[in-house]
């Protein structure tokens, strides 16, 4: 079989989500309104943890850049997606292709660290409450994102190298709407364990830090003699453990799916809950189970009215 090296691949073909024309519109209109509505729902968040007075913890601002990574992860992958069913084209240019890889795992990296980040919060608060302030103080707050945004940064560009060094055959046909590591490592002909390696490592460290802060909180709320307090103290954590259950069953659905069995049709779904559906409901997941991001988005309404 020929191989070619990607630096003389002039394109990739994106299969999406369906070569059926007619479900085309529909295709193109379902992933737009999701689209605008994930970025309004993000976008949302962060005008009301920044405007308003009420929602400034640092749960808050931690969440306010996770909405920022969202916008990101969302952005990187939709447009283009729907620019190519405009178009009625399936072709990414090689470029286009980096440049998808660089963001891709720029974004996705940083919200998975800002996940950590925000589970290391909760675990100070409930397990060290009376040093919180302390502990997590402004600049501390600004320390981990700018440190998990420059980890971000540092995976993605490591990525970029190594997915620049593969060695493809001649199927370039990647069997979904963006450029996905796990299935683009699956079309070379070259060895990928170094690519699988890093994959598995990258996306360990995070999860390890956010099992251990749950294991610390558990252990703490076990700790409380009443029901009552134990669900309130374990009430505060909701929001983010919904996110975190979100984001890494449709995470590792994507890329187990894809070490275990390649089928294209698990990794599409998992792949669109993973970008688009999960970007989409964090919004909501936090303004409907957190008083103070209702509040403050009420008020924004009220004042725009």
């Amino acid at each position: 079989m020929e191989l070619q090296n990607l630096t003389h691949v002039s394109e990739f073909l994106l299969m999406g989500l369906s070569d059926d024309p007619e479900l085309q519109p529909f295709i193109l209109g379902l992933f737009l309104c999701m689209y605008l509505v994930a970025i309004l729902g993000n976008m949302l968040i962060i005008l009301a943890v920044s405007s308003d007075s009420h929602p400034h913890t640092p749960m808050y601002f931690f969440l306010s850049n996770l909405s920022l990574a969202d916008i990101g992860v969302i952005t990187t992958t939709v447009p283009k997606m729907l620019v190519n069913i405009q178009a009625h084209s399936k072709s990414i240019t090689y470029a286009g292709c980096l440049t998808q890889v660089s963001f891709f795992f720029l974004f996705g990296c940083l919200d998975s660290l800002l996940l950590a980040v925000m589970a290391y919060d909760r675990l100070v608060a409930i397990c060290y409450p009376l040093h919180y302030l302390v502990i997590i103080k402004p600049h501390v707050c600004g320390l981990l994102v700018l440190v998990s945004f420059f980890i971000s940064l540092l995976d993605s560009q490591i990525h970029f190298l190594m997915i620049s060094q593969l060695t493809f055959c001649t199927n370039v046909e990647i069997p979904n709407f963006f450029r996905d590591a796990p299935q683009l490592i699956h079309l070379a002909c070259s060895d990928t364990s170094i690519d699988d390696i890093l994959i598995y490592f990258t996306g360990g460290i995070p999860i390890s830090g956010i099992l251990y802060s749950y294991t610390q909180i558990v252990s703490s709320i076990l700790r409380i003699p009443s029901t009552g307090g134990k669900y309130k103290v374990f009430a505060t954590c909701g929001s983010h453990l919904s996110v975190v259950c979100l984001f890494y069953e449709t995470a590792l659905g994507v890329y187990l799916s894809s070490a275990v069995s390649p089928s294209p049709q698990k990794s599409l779904v998992a792949s669109a809950m993973y970008t688009l559906v999960t970007p989409m409901l964090n919004p909501f997941i936090y303004s409907l189970r957190n008083k103070d991001i209702k509040n403050a988005l009420w008020r924004i309404i009220n004042r725009i009215a």
